[in-house]
């Protein structure tokens, strides 16, 4: 089953997030990029297809610079109800730490095709190791590919932007484009201020 290894690493009596189930939007497909603060800060890149979101994890998070070659490590699948989780995942739970919603929206095929094409286009790229797709969220927008790196290991792949009219060829830093109160923010900030009052009790 698509969900077995995401059932199987959490324990939904201590987290609140939503048990596996396969199941899909009935119009368009969704994508969501979640900012993750687990033992180390990172964002959860998911696109929804066969009825789960497709998942991988990008360290520095998703750029709008082509020039950018973002790792993005695949991991399980997760369900679609994933798409709206935000909030705390306790400690000894597996992936624990704070998670907000980055960016959301509707995805597709290069061509924009209607549905049941385009899922058959997308499962053909994800298979081939060449993942192509458009974004139509409210920072993540256009042509966007993940290309799996051979000779690595099975999960590895590049996240990397097209040239489009959506590109940048400034630095992006999906930091700068996130709420400075987010709650993952407001941890850091709380956590930063209660280092420095560390160092100087000392």
């Amino acid at each position: 089953m698509a969900l077995t290894l995401y059932n199987k690493k959490r324990n939904f009596k201590e987290t609140s997030e939503p048990a596996g189930k396969v199941k899909g939007s009935e119009s368009e497909l969704i994508f969501v990029v979640q900012r993750h603060k687990a033992s180390r800060l990172h964002y959860d890149f998911r696109l929804e297809l066969d009825g789960v979101l497709k998942s991988w994890a990008v360290p520095k998070g998703p750029s709008m610079n082509p020039k950018d070659k973002r790792l993005a490590m695949m991991v399980e699948d997760h369900p679609y109800d994933y798409k709206d989780f935000a909030g705390t995942i306790p400690e000894g739970n597996y992936g624990a730490g704070i998670v907000e919603i980055w960016d959301s929206g509707t995805y597709a095929d290069l061509a924009n095709s209607p549905r049941e094409i385009a899922e058959k286009n997308l499962r053909a790229g994800l298979k081939s190791g060449d993942f192509k797709f458009q974004l139509f969220g409210k920072k993540l927008k256009g042509e966007f590919v993940l290309v799996k790196l051979k000779g690595k290991e099975d999960n590895s792949w590049l996240l990397i932007k097209h040239h489009d009219k959506y590109a940048v060829d400034s630095e992006y830093n999906s930091e700068e484009h996130t709420k400075k109160d987010s709650p993952i923010n407001k941890w850091l900030e709380a956590n930063k201020k209660l280092g420095k009052k560390t160092a100087k009790s000392r």
